[in-house]
Formats: C-alpha cells, sequence, structure tokens
C-alpha cells in the first residue's frame, strides 16, 4: 500500500471527538436559547413602552428576531440529537455516519456540519454525508483514493 509522506501515524479517540462535538454543540443550544429568551422579552418590552404604527414595527421586528433565533435553537437541537446515534459510535470498515477518516495529511469525521474542530492538538473536519466531500467519501475504504477540489486523496485508516 503507497504511504503518502504526508502521512500521520496517530490515532484519535473517536468518543472523546463525540465528547468535545456534544460540548460544543450544547454551547451553541445554550446561545441560541439564551438570545430567543432576549428577543421574546424585547418583544413583549416593545409592546409596553411603545403605541401606535411605531409599536407595531418595533414589535414585528422584535418578533422576527425570535422567530430566527428559534428556528436556529431548533435546528441545533437537531443536531445535537443526531450526535446520540448509536452509528457514530460503532467501528467502521468504510465511509458512512461516524467513520472517522484519515486521508493523506487530514481527518474527516462524518457525521453532522460542523467544520474544522480540534481535538487533542489533530485538526478533525467533522463533516456531513451530503457535503461534497462527505459524498466524496462514502463507502470509500483504507487504500483508496478520491479526487477533491483538484487534489488526491488516499485514504489511510478508516474507523
Amino acid at each position: 500500500m503507497f504511504i503518502s509522506p504526508f502521512y500521520i501515524e496517530e490515532s484519535m479517540d473517536k468518543e472523546l471527538l463525540l465528547e468535545r462535538l456534544k460540548g460544543l454543540i450544547d454551547e451553541k443550544v445554550s446561545i441560541a436559547w439564551n438570545a430567543m429568551q432576549a428577543a421574546q422579552a424585547s418583544a413583549n418590552e416593545e409592546s409596553k413602552s411603545s403605541a401606535g404604527d411605531k409599536y407595531e414595527t418595533g414589535r414585528a421586528m422584535a418578533q422576527n428576531e425570535r422567530d430566527r433565533y428559534a428556528q436556529q435553537y431548533e435546528l441545533l437541537r437537531q443536531e445535537r440529537l443526531q450526535l446520540e446515534r448509536k452509528e457514530l459510535t460503532i467501528p467502521c470498515q468504510k465511509g458512512e455516519l461516524g467513520a472517522l477518516i484519515q486521508a493523506n495529511e487530514e481527518w474527516f469525521f462524518i457525521a453532522i456540519s460542523v467544520g474544522a474542530l480540534e481535538v487533542e492538538g489533530i485538526k478533525i473536519f467533522v463533516i456531513s454525508p451530503a457535503s461534497p466531500i462527505g459524498a466524496q467519501l462514502l463507502h470509500k475504504r483504507a487504500g483508496e483514493s478520491f479526487l477533491f477540489n483538484r487534489k488526491t486523496y488516499q485514504i489511510h485508516s478508516v474507523s
């Protein structure tokens, strides 16, 4: 098997990665919840201190802001539920939900779309299976390669 000069002989603990991800999403859920509550309080306050058309405009703007945060909160809550799926903890032999893949010098974890996350000094791209690179990684095994953004990646490990 060809070993790239960028091959990193490191291992990554999937459970530790999942705990970091859960903590990150929990923090974002909390921020969205607090922002939603603050926007609701602002909308309620607007109804007490204003009158006429000015009241209607201010209240509508505050309600729109509250709705945006509520939507963000719900999306984050759904992502958090995704992180509880058993498939994410099971060792994988190929690119699929829950696969931790090392390709060239980079690490990818197929779960939810978060972007880059550093765990134990290792940068890991947490990606959705529906993302462009996630789609490239699906069904790939160690030893296989793929092309993404005009760069060839050699898969060194899948766990």
